[in-house]
């Protein structure tokens, strides 16, 4: 019996090992893309522009138009910088950031820079999240994606923390990610930086 279990976790380590080499390879085939990881529990990441790699597109419903069934495509976004943010109106800390986000983006779109995309997570209400959109004066538009599919698109990003600000620069690669609620100047210190 231990002997079949050894055999077993050997064929499956053989196996892991030759997914993880082809899928390195394809990566640097098509020059890669971007993988977090939060050395020594970072959490406030910076990359360097030779270290950033692009993300996957972004792609689903338009929270703000969910009864009009519009979809929201980061790709309408190219060549500008853009703020992505996971929030839920159930959580204190992004109910806490959110003028502070309203503010980031109003200032690149006075600036010609970009926008703040946001990332509705874990509620399954669109309406609620849509009065907290309205009780707090929030423009820029949301993707709605309760159970945060898009986390696996943003380089394995934590799904379970939230709030997550991540800035992608005009080729949108990240250059920063924030675990952590963010205040406006922290962002708009990366995004000019950007532009």
């Amino acid at each position: 019996m231990k002997r079949a279990v050894l055999a077993t976790f050997a064929a499956a380590s053989i196996v892991l090992a030759g997914c993880q080499g082809a899928a390195g390879d394809d990566a640097v085939a098509v020059g890669g893309t971007f993988q977090f990881h939060s050395p020594g529990g970072q959490t406030d990441i910076f990359y360097a522009e030779e270290e950033r790699a692009p993300i996957q597109n972004l792609q689903g419903e338009w929270l703000q138009e969910l009864d009009q069934q519009k979809t929201l495509d980061l790709a309408e976004y190219e060549g500008q910088v853009v703020v992505l943010n996971a929030w839920g109106q159930w959580c204190g800390p992004c109910r806490s950031e959110s003028d502070d986000l309203q503010e980031v983006h109003e200032h690149l779109q006075s600036t010609n820079q970009g926008t703040v995309l946001g990332i509705n997570v874990r509620d399954y209400n669109p309406d609620i999240s849509m009065d907290f959109l309205t009780d707090n004066g929030i423009t820029y538009p949301s993707l709605y994606d309760p159970p945060f599919k898009t986390a696996a698109l943003l380089g394995g990003v934590p799904a379970s923390v939230v709030p997550t600000t991540i800035v992608l620069d005009k080729q949108h690669r990240p250059a920063a990610v924030f675990l952590r609620e963010i205040t406006a100047a922290d962002v708009i210190a990366v995004t000019d930086t950007l532009a």
